[in-house]
């Protein structure tokens, strides 16, 4: 998986970056990324603030990890921004970013049930990345809640785990779930 987009609290716009300090004498600004796809901050890319309000990129360097802003061309004006997080809609993501052959974006996977073989383990509620590593965070099926197993667990996203994903049939197909379920 290769996505670290943020819901936001609006679950209709994607958290992916926030503004922090100003750098230079132009107004640049220093962009911490919320994403693993920095080409979607493309010279007239445009991002929903927190507020309510539009910006749009002149440009990216992310070399530097900076940023300027159409309009905020001195430190004084791009200092209102300091501290403001971008939002995207999904579509605009999906317009913007291309994934490889197996790759997923976050947003996807929500509401996918886990099977072992034929047993169902539950359903994804979330992707979170603790350190370097994607997680499935699933909540268990009722009917292993029954049988006093957790009410909740966390996969690893990686291949020894996950095996395959299909978002038409809406299954992620897992190998050690039940281990990793009855050692949570």
């Amino acid at each position: 998986m290769s996505n670290r987009f943020r819901n936001s609290p609006n679950s209709d716009l994607l958290h992916v970056a926030t503004l922090g300090r100003v750098v230079g004498l132009k107004g640049d600004i220093k962009l911490n990324l919320h994403t693993d796809f920095p080409e979607q901050f493309a010279r007239g890319a445009t991002f929903d603030l927190e507020n309510g309000k539009t910006i749009t990129l002149q440009n990216y360097n992310p070399d530097r990890e900076l940023a300027h802003i159409v309009g905020y061309d001195v430190p004084e004006t791009a200092k209102v921004l300091t501290n403001a997080k971008l939002f995207t809609t999904h579509e605009a993501t999906r317009n913007r970013c291309k994934l490889a052959e197996g790759e997923f974006f976050w947003f996807d996977l929500p509401g996918l049930n886990v099977f072992e073989g034929e047993k169902l383990l539950g359903t994804v509620v979330e992707v979170e990345r603790i350190g370097p590593q994607d997680y499935l965070f699933i909540k268990t099926d009722n009917a292993l809640v029954l049988q006093e197993l957790p009410a909740a667990f966390l996969i690893p996203y990686i291949d020894r785990f996950v095996l395959n994903i299909d978002l038409e049939t809406k299954k992620i197909s897992v190998d050690g779930g039940i281990d990793l379920l009855e050692a949570s």
